[in-house]
């Protein structure tokens, strides 16, 4: 999906604050949101009503604030597989990373921090990957499944663990080039010694490789 294209947004947020503003923000990047809810519990109904082209949701919303938003994720993705869904958290939980990373096929799938937001390109970056199928995870959440498997990763250099980071995040080679400042053959050279020593597949759709780097993290 081309990053200039309006996406219709279902908007789940229980905090009116960021409720509308996250509402302002898509507007102004030319988006629609099509509904914003602040329960839970009408996102389904919300969904079916308004078919959108993708979905955003707090994890923690009412009537419990534990994990009603993402386990209305989890279900939606269970009747709609293809359904684009990015889930916003306060914190880093990667027990919730995983379920939603479980749900469907992988693909299509967000899971930020809320910090993110204030970094407004990237987050609607982020935004237009979801919709198009990729697959999108918060930077520290990827670094909290790193602490968990130094080993075998201590058979990656340093800047191949850059490298893993930003894979895991859903970047193309030429957007991790660009990051990292060098050569979109160097990046790929990194890439093929990565997934060599990690024994992963060595699949050039960045949706795959990315599901194949985080099942390996979580192990």
């Amino acid at each position: 999906m081309p990053a200039t294209a309006t996406l219709r947004v279902v908007l789940a947020e229980d905090s009116v604050l960021l409720r509308e503003g996250l509402a302002g923000l898509l507007a102004r990047f030319g988006h629609e949101v099509v509904a914003a809810i602040d329960d839970a519990a009408a996102l389904p109904e919300a969904v079916e009503t308004a078919c959108p082209d993708i979905v955003v949701t707090d994890v923690r919303m009412p009537p419990g604030f534990t994990d009603e938003g993402l386990r209305a994720a989890v279900e939606l993705r269970r009747r709609h597989p293809a359904l684009p869904i990015l889930v916003l958290s306060q914190y880093v939980e990667t027990t919730y990373a995983t379920h939603l990373l479980d749900s469907g096929d992988g693909t299509g799938v967000g899971y930020l921090l809320k910090d993110r937001i204030g970094r407004v390109e990237e987050f609607v970056e982020a935004l237009h990957r979801v919709a198009a199928g990729g697959t999108v995870v918060d930077p520290e959440v990827v670094r909290q499944l790193l602490r968990r498997r130094r080993d075998p990763l201590g058979a990656l250099t340093p800047r191949e663990r850059e490298v893993l980071a930003l894979i895991a995040e859903g970047r193309s080679n030429a957007a991790i080039a660009a990051r990292l400042v060098v050569t979109e053959a160097a990046v790929a050279k990194h890439i093929r010694a990565i997934l060599q020593k990690l024994d992963l597949p060595q699949d050039e759709q960045d949706h795959r490789r990315v599901l194949a780097v985080l099942a390996y993290l979580r192990a």
